[in-house]
């Protein structure tokens, strides 16, 4: 093997060397799939100096990377096939931090779960989880019904983007996505714009949306993120695009589809929304800590 490095960044620069392990990885896990890593990207925008990243690697191949999305939450993920390097991660974190972060991952991911058991974190015994949801992009539904004069489309224009944006907005109570920093995202690999749809009103307001990330090398689409506006939710406008981008992942010869909703309680709509159209669970995450 090639000579180890690891590269210090200020946030996710190496984002492209970062993918390449998710995507390697993704069969065994089920967990980091490639887009979720460029939508997190677009949520560090203007904040990269708070979301430092390490990345290790063995000529062009990534062993590992951590990125402290906060002073105290960690996102990592480390090759099962080198599962020493998690203590180089987990060391490097604490010393970046200043302390011990707080650390999810999935149950799927057992190497980096014992190496965290092995530095004292316990996982927490309540409060919020994902739930890893999956189907085969085979025997879908046929894409449900509207109310009258609602259409599903990509974003042709600058409006159109401005729309999504001020959709996710309203969905989240989020200020984070701007028109700017969607756009910007969809530059970033692996964006597809036929991926990504929205369901305009016959106003041409932007109600409801899907964003798709499609990972050719596994044949895996992922959802992240869904939303509809609050005053539109319960007409099926989500249901109804979400089926949309499982077409598409399925005419780019895709064979299967994931998404990750809460599965605690206290947020259940998603998950009844991705279970109506066949997803079903696979795995979890738990959060892992260990006293400051």
């Amino acid at each position: 093997m090639a000579a180890m490095r690891r590269d210090e960044h200020a946030g996710p620069v190496a984002l492209r060397a970062m993918q390449e392990l998710a995507s390697r990885v993704f069969p065994v896990t089920g967990y980091r799939h490639a887009g979720d890593l460029t939508w997190n990207w677009c949520l560090a925008l203007g904040s990269q100096f708070e979301c430092p990243t390490a990345v290790w690697t063995a000529g062009d191949r990534t062993l590992a990377w951590g990125w402290l999305e906060s002073p105290d939450s960690l996102m990592l993920q480390v090759d099962p096939e080198h599962p020493e390097m998690a203590g180089d991660v987990l060391a490097w974190a604490e010393h970046t931090a200043g302390g011990p972060p707080s650390v999810e991952v999935a149950a799927t991911e057992t190497h980096l779960i014992a190496a965290l058991e092995r530095r004292g974190y316990t996982a927490a015994d309540d409060g919020p989880f994902m739930v890893c949801m999956g189907r085969p992009l085979t025997g879908l539904p046929e894409v449900p019904g509207m109310p009258d004069g609602y259409t599903i489309d990509v974003q042709r224009d600058d409006a159109g983007v401005a729309g999504r944006a001020a959709a996710h907005r309203a969905a989240f109570g989020s200020a984070r996505v701007t028109a700017e920093r969607h756009a910007r995202m969809r530059m970033q690999w692996p964006y597809r714009p036929e991926y990504d749809l929205v369901v305009t009103s016959p106003d041409g307001e932007v109600e409801a949306y899907c964003q798709g990330w499609f990972d050719e090398t596994n044949g895996v689409g992922a959802f992240e993120p869904v939303g509809t506006r609050p005053g539109r939710r319960r007409l099926g406008l989500a249901r109804a695009v979400c089926v949309a981008v499982l077409h598409a992942f399925a005419r780019a010869g895709g064979r299967r589809a994931i998404v990750y909703a809460r599965g605690d309680a206290a947020y259940p709509a998603p998950k009844r929304l991705y279970e109506s159209i066949g997803f079903a669970p696979y795995t979890r995450t738990r959060i892992y800590g260990r006293s400051r």
